[in-house]
């Protein structure tokens, strides 16, 4: 009997998400619900992506995701909050790019690259490029051709000193040898009224907010940041038609979690939120709003993130905006 006891603890120990203790049952994980914070206020573009990826992991987890809306500080006081709770797999958070991988470059914040796992990587779209459609260019191998004819005549809005758009677009326009003024706004929504009302030349940001102007055809969009074209704009040159799919500057969303977090209980997740975002009803939101639903899982998108960091960090360090510890 003893060794027959002995070889359920053994066998017990090995399956994946079970701690087996003498005198106490086994724990399956998850056990209670898991946290989600988002680092933004409710209603944006990342709390109504992860907010949806939750509603449909829980079914699999068996859980419920409670989210809680941290927003401040550019994303950072949602993932210190994440990051000072219990690295035991209950405390998730649902981010973009903007905190992960450009702010602990420029700001003094408590946390850098290897403090957390990116469990996955949701989806990504393009920073797209618009002009009205009296520019004197009507396809995108013009337009680079007018801006590296021209440098510094041309304003394009962005969301911001160092801002998603502004870094992507800086990456972007330093590898095709494109120096053009770079407005910083709140968002693209300031940005679109900005372009409009005629106050700059270019608009930066994402797809949704302009993709009305062009369907009714009083703006063009000529160029992407991604390595490959979007289906919602398909005349748009990708860095891939360029010969410099290396500097794609994408936008996208992620579920992260401590570093530190049980490898097995990181897979359940990973598994739960990969099929939540290949489910149909994610891929269909996904498409509407102009991303690639892709679903890399945490190795994939560890390597992306990292690519994405460094790029950033020679972009940052060139505009003079690194924080004294994140220089060379």
């Amino acid at each position: 009997m003893k060794l027959h006891f002995c070889l359920v603890l053994a066998a017990a120990a090995t399956l994946p998400g079970l701690v087996s203790i003498p005198g106490q049952a086994a724990e399956t994980f998850p056990s209670r619900p898991i946290t989600m914070i988002i680092p933004t206020p409710p209603g944006g573009g990342t709390d109504i992506n992860s907010r949806l990826l939750a509603s449909i992991a829980e079914k699999e987890l068996g859980q419920k995701i409670l989210v809680v809306n941290k927003p401040g500080a550019g994303g950072a006081i949602g993932v210190e909050a994440m990051l000072q709770a219990k690295h035991d797999g209950y405390t998730i958070a649902g981010v973009w790019n903007s905190p992960m991988t450009i702010t602990p470059q420029m700001f003094n914040v408590s946390y850098n690259l290897d403090s957390y796992v990116p469990i996955l990587l949701t989806d990504t779209s393009p920073i797209t490029f618009c002009v009205m459609k009296d520019f004197p260019a009507d396809d995108g191998k013009a337009f680079i051709a007018n801006l590296k004819a021209n440098p510094n005549k041309y304003t394009y809005g962005t969301d911001g000193v160092s801002g998603m758009v502004h870094l992507g677009g800086e990456l972007v326009f330093g590898s095709l040898g494109i120096k053009q003024r770079a407005i910083p706004f709140g968002g693209a929504g300031e940005t679109l009224e900005a372009f409009l009302g005629r106050h700059v030349d270019i608009y930066g940001g994402s797809i949704p907010p302009i993709q009305p102007f062009v369907k009714n055809g009083s703006v063009k969009c000529l160029l992407l940041t991604t390595a490959k074209r979007n289906k919602m704009q398909p005349d748009a040159l990708s860095l891939d038609d360029l010969g410099i799919p290396q500097d794609q500057a994408a936008l996208w969303h992620a579920i992260i979690s401590p570093a530190g977090t049980p490898a097995d209980r990181l897979k359940i997740l990973e598994h739960a939120f990969q099929d939540a975002a290949r489910s149909e009803k994610y891929q269909s939101f996904a498409a509407r709003e102009g991303e690639d639903a892709v679903a890399w899982g945490s190795a994939k998108s560890r390597e992306v993130v990292s690519a994405e960091y460094n790029a950033f960090g020679k972009v940052i360090a060139n505009l003079g905006l690194a924080r004294k510890e994140a220089k060379q």
